[in-house]
């Protein structure tokens, strides 16, 4: 069935490289960068040539293990200085993501077993490949997951991207969707822009379009009056980081839909990988949310719309509390209304 499958590569290894799509330029072309060093990793993190939790967390990985390829015939103690600085360099690149945070942690285990500049290589080289196919086979138990929620016909409004732009592969909200059409389902998809950096517009609508899923785009401040006329189902949504209590950091502009969800009495669904969650922050206030530069708001693509020397605030997340997710969706299973401990429960059995 159209549709049922990604054709987005959105990283891949070639050639001792690290090929990106640089999702700055998408949808007018589809190009690549070729990464070879940790550094030019943690500038594609913090261009947004890459985004989404993770992929984010997928692109580090090899950052690290394109570091150890590069410094293996250096000395054992130069090897493990210049690594460590791959590790503080990455890790600085983005702060709300916590799948960044946790890939390096797998990375730096890694390190752990082996000893010899050439055998750490091998090893972190091999490690970022097993998290990247992790990826991707999370991402399809979780849509397999999800599917059952979306029934035939249903009108599915999306936020942001995440895809198989945001992934390795499939995608988290998207590929609940994508599963629900490879099981037969017709299913039709709102992507609204999702300002400032219009991810939804020129993203999901294309990665949508590429695939054969009918996507239809609204501005973000349409959800409002579909939902009040009846023409939104369901809403998905990805996550960046998910607290301890189910309280959930994704794209600015998430925790005004859930809100209008709820009032409107829409299943308001997150659809995330089990390292998205972190047991060390108690609650959402305590994530850490990201503020980029003001030139985001101020205008796009080269055009500006708002007066210079205008003050401008521009937090790219916001937190919606667990009280307003009908259901967590994971690759271990589905959590309806999330709480603590359903969510540490569903850990021990993930």
């Amino acid at each position: 069935m159209a549709g049922s499958a990604s054709t987005v590569e959105t990283l891949r290894w070639r050639d001792g490289r690290l090929e990106l799509i640089d999702q700055r330029a998408l949808p007018s072309e589809l190009r690549y960068i070729a990464c070879d060093s940790a550094l030019a990793v943690a500038q594609a993190i913090r261009d947004m040539v890459v985004r989404g939790a993770p992929a984010i967390g997928c692109t580090a990985a090899y950052g690290v293990a394109l570091e150890a390829l590069r410094l293996q015939d250096l000395g054992r103690e130069e090897f493990e200085s210049g690594l460590n600085a791959a590790f503080s360099a990455l890790s600085a690149s983005r702060p709300t993501a916590v799948n960044l945070f946790w890939a390096l942690n797998r990375m730096r285990d890694a390190w752990r077993t082996v000893s010899t500049p050439r055998e750490v290589a091998a090893r972190l080289l091999a490690e970022a490949r097993a998290i990247h196919a992790a990826d991707v086979d999370a991402n399809r138990r979780m849509g397999r997951h999800g599917a059952e929620l979306i029934r035939d016909g249903a009108r599915v409004l999306t936020h942001c991207n995440a895809g198989a732009l945001a992934t390795a592969g499939h995608g988290t909200a998207l590929g609940v969707i994508r599963s629900a059409v490879e099981a037969g389902k017709k299913v039709s998809v709102l992507a609204d822009e999702t300002r400032p950096f219009l991810q939804g517009a020129r993203l999901t609508a294309w990665e949508l379009a590429q695939d054969g899923i009918a996507v239809t785009l609204i501005a973000d401040s349409a959800a409002g009056l579909l939902m009040s006329r009846g023409e939104i189902d369901a809403v998905i949504v990805g996550a960046d980081r998910i607290a301890a209590n189910g309280d959930t950091a994704n794209k600015i502009g998430t925790y005004p839909l859930a809100v209008l969800a709820q009032r409107h009495r829409i299943a308001f669904y997150v659809a995330a990988p089990l390292s998205t969650i972190d047991l060390k922050i108690a609650c959402g206030a305590d994530i850490p949310i990201e503020e980029r530069a003001a030139d985001e708001i101020t205008g796009f693509g080269g055009v500006r719309w708002a007066p210079q020397g205008i003050a401008a605030r521009n937090p790219v997340f916001d937190v919606t509390p667990a009280e307003l997710v009908t259901a967590l969706i994971t690759e271990a299973g589905v959590i309806a209304a999330p709480d603590g401990a359903k969510i540490a429960e569903l850990l021990n059995r993930g």
